[in-house]
């Protein structure tokens, strides 16, 4: 049987890449994103997939979104809360409060509305799985991302506290927690540290993989892997888990 399937920020990179393993595996997918240009570029690509323009940090949109999603199928099995952005780059007494608030807005008021819409329909069905997705700066920090970081550790926060709301209902609710992924997003993100902190690009891409014990990038792949093995038979059991897919973070010192 075909699972209902929703995720947040699925029209590039991560996101992208879980959708299009679940549609692989013959589920129903609808995603979200923000940016309209990928949207339609995804759309084009994978017709057999939903694809929606909206923000996460906008409630209007994400209502919208959401209640077609319940409108044609009812509710939804699996429920990735994937959308994220990096955020300002800087020591914090650099930093401008508008643009915490957005850091903070599109990785953790979109988790909040994502998730408040899904333990609805969830709780109704009796059964479900939430994967909000934080990052291994959601459980180590990072020196010149305090934005980025501190919203990563409440959607761990968030993550635990759904986790005890939801599971007497049948619904588990776990977090995943990439380490430096390869792709444009992280160039980008790249390319603000190193004019944050000063240190040449070559150099923090190589201690970002230093920094692991098995020291490498992960890709999208491996946290699609996850995502699939979460919402399988074979994790059942298993909720409130912050899950790393990182190579096993040491030192998050770049």
């Amino acid at each position: 049987m075909s699972r209902r399937v929703v995720i947040t920020g699925g029209a590039s990179g991560l996101g992208a890449q879980i959708a299009k393993r679940f549609a692989d595996h013959g589920d129903r997918v609808a995603v979200c994103d923000a940016d309209n240009e990928a949207v339609k570029a995804f759309q084009a690509a994978n017709s057999m997939i939903r694809v929606h323009h909206a923000d996460v940090s906008n409630e209007r949109d994400m209502t919208a979104f959401l209640g077609s999603v319940e409108d044609e199928w009812g509710g939804a099995d699996v429920v990735c809360a994937n959308a994220g952005t990096g955020g300002p780059a800087g020591c914090i007494e650099d930093l401008k409060l508008d643009d915490w608030r957005a850091c903070l807005a599109v990785n953790l008021d979109g988790a909040f509305l994502t998730s408040k819409w899904a333990a609805r329909v969830m709780k109704d069905a009796g059964q479900g799985l939430i994967v909000l997705t934080s990052s291994t700066s959601g459980q180590w920090g990072h020196p010149h991302r305090s934005p980025y970081a501190a919203a990563k550790w409440g959607v761990i926060g968030l993550m635990k506290t759904l986790a005890m709301e939801l599971g007497p209902f049948g619904v588990r609710v776990n977090a995943i927690c990439p380490g430096a992924i390869e792709g444009d997003r992280m160039e980008r993100m790249l390319a603000n540290q190193s004019s944050a902190s000063g240190k040449p690009i070559d150099q923090i891409r190589r201690e970002y993989a230093e920094g692991t014990s098995m020291k490498t990038w992960v890709t999208a792949d491996d946290v699609a892997d996850t995502v699939l093995w979460l919402a399988s038979p074979a994790a059942a059991r298993i909720s409130g888990q912050a899950i790393a897919i990182d190579g096993h973070t040491e030192t998050n010192s770049a």
